[in-house]
């Protein structure tokens, strides 16, 4: 599995932050299931690629408070805006795409399913990345950044030389 990793910044919509965007092919069976299931209008032989982009946090994310909470808002917001935009030049080209709203786990423009997509499952799956309990919930370990990482994802037909090349002309 090939997977490309590069930091974008993102300034765009009154929103910045530095950005981690991995592209993965989701060619393992069970993340291609999982794909398909949140959104059931692609199928298994669509050549869906992952955008799996991760934002470090100024804290561990881990524990609860006004704090954690107003910062998570922030992460949220710039990944909202930084995915509306990189998925709308996408479908401008002509390919499907979509992210997570990660406050769901539902896809965010195509409201074709009802599925939730697991953000921590899959870049445990798609990037090998570790992962905690804490509590009832799983809490993703980024290498470098430990808990203090925000996952969100998005996915297109787009090849990855497309996505990189939008994200180096875009971003």
């Amino acid at each position: 599995m090939s997977v490309t990793t590069m930091m974008v910044h993102y300034d765009g919509n009154g929103k910045k932050g530095d950005i981690e965007v991995s592209v993965v092919e989701a060619r393992h069976r069970a993340v291609l299931r999982e794909v398909i299931s949140v959104f059931p209008k692609r199928s298994l032989n669509d050549q869906i690629q992952v955008i799996a982009t991760c934002q470090k946090s100024a804290m561990e994310l881990v524990i609860w408070g006004d704090d954690v909470a107003k910062e998570k808002d922030r992460l949220l917001e710039i990944f909202v805006a930084f995915a509306n935009e990189l998925c709308q030049e996408l479908i401008s080209m002509g390919y499907w795409a979509d992210y997570i709203d990660p406050c769901s786990g539902l896809p965010s423009l195509n409201k074709e399913g009802n599925c939730v997509y697991d953000e921590v499952a899959g870049m445990q799956a798609l990037l090998k990345y570790n992962v905690s309990q804490a509590g009832p919930c799983k809490v993703l370990l980024h290498p470098r950044w430990g808990s203090s990482v925000y996952p969100a994802t998005c996915f297109t037909t787009a090849p990855p030389d497309i996505i990189q090349q939008v994200l180096s002309s875009k971003f």
